[in-house]
């Protein structure tokens, strides 16, 4: 059994240990300038009181790139339901301890958040994925002058462009989001989400009644109004918005994330037996996931809760007109989404 051990802030040393493992090379960050290699450089058993005991797992099925920083714990998903598959020893299983592992192709990368949610005993907890990550602020851009901000805007295309032509590029890589970055917003915060995604001419709703199947949402908020009444005003306002904090990711404080988790699961666990995903194929039996994506905010608004945003990037380019034209087909013919994008 994999098992993430909890430290404590005062016996942090800093020394690229997290989860009970030494950190690995290998990927951007890693220079003689880099947060980490200052981190690494420091001497042994010297605390680091302002770097908090953070894990942030990262959900992936197949091998991919990782990031380098201690506070991310890659985890493979489904392992229950590929068994043979092995990721490589840097990845934790999702079916040791208590878990839903056989439930992934269902929940998604849900089945990461149900593990650390029994498993992980981290003061923060986060969730991730391998196709999405937080990026850092302070690479955005901000604070230039219009010229600085033109040659970075320049600098930005140049890369998407080569990353059209090569794959994934270390520069992208080189923008996720520190454990020093993260540990300053916890000291103001207890909850870390995704940038808010704008929709602008569709509400959460309608966007997807057009692209996946409207009883899905129509079933949980008849589970709301059953069993969990005082989540229903906030559900109708998320539907009727036209942004949402979507993705599944986000970094909060344990307790605040076992609260979240402890709210969610039982209604996808009832929306599971009412809407048996098996009617679907492939694509869309994962709705289970996606319904969770647009409870978050449900909570969040019922609980009144504050949080502080950090940009989402992808190691990979997005299309964005092979999006875009599916979007407009489902919306104009109703032919649903077929795949991820």
């Amino acid at each position: 059994m994999v098992k993430v051990m909890q430290m404590s802030t005062e016996d942090q040393t800093d020394r690229g240990l997290a989860h009970g493992r030494q950190a690995d090379g290998g990927i951007s960050g890693q220079g003689p300038d880099s947060e980490q290699h200052r981190l690494n450089e420091r001497k042994p058993g010297r605390p680091r009181k302002d770097i908090k005991d953070i894990c942030i797992a990262v959900a992936a099925h197949k091998p991919y790139r990782m990031p380098t920083d201690p506070m991310y714990m890659p985890m493979q998903v489904g392992k229950a339901l590929h068994p043979d598959v092995n990721l490589g020893p840097q990845f934790t299983p999702d079916n040791s301890g208590d878990n839903i592992s056989d439930q992934n192709a269902y929940f998604s990368e849900l089945t990461a958040l149900y593990w650390m949610w029994k498993n992980c005993h981290n003061k923060y907890k986060g969730l991730a994925h391998y196709r999405r990550h937080f990026a850092s602020k302070s690479q955005r851009g901000a604070g230039i002058l219009h010229h600085e901000r033109q040659q970075w805007q320049h600098r930005q295309h140049r890369q998407l462009s080569s990353t059209f032509a090569s794959g994934p590029s270390s520069d992208r890589f080189s923008r996720i989001v520190g454990r020093q970055e993260v540990s300053r917003l916890l000291d103001t915060t207890d909850i870390i989400l995704p940038k808010k995604r704008h929709y602008y001419i569709e509400t959460i709703r309608s966007h997807y009644s057009h692209t996946m199947y409207v009883e899905q949402l129509d079933e949980t908020r008849a589970i709301l109004v059953e069993k969990y009444p005082t989540f229903v005003p906030a559900f109708d306002q998320v539907m009727n918005a036209r942004s949402a904090h979507l993705f599944n990711m986000f970094i909060m404080r344990a307790d605040k994330f076992d609260e979240y988790c402890a709210f969610l699961f039982p209604i996808l666990f009832e929306l599971e037996s009412r809407l048996d995903p098996a009617q679907y194929d492939g694509f869309h039996a994962r709705y289970v996931g996606r319904v969770s994506e647009r409870l978050l905010d449900v909570w969040l608004k019922t609980h009144r809760y504050s949080y502080a945003e950090l940009p989402v990037m992808s190691p990979e380019p997005v299309n964005w007109w092979k999006k875009g034209t599916a979007f407009l087909t489902a919306k104009f013919t109703g032919k649903k989404y077929g795949s991820s994008f």
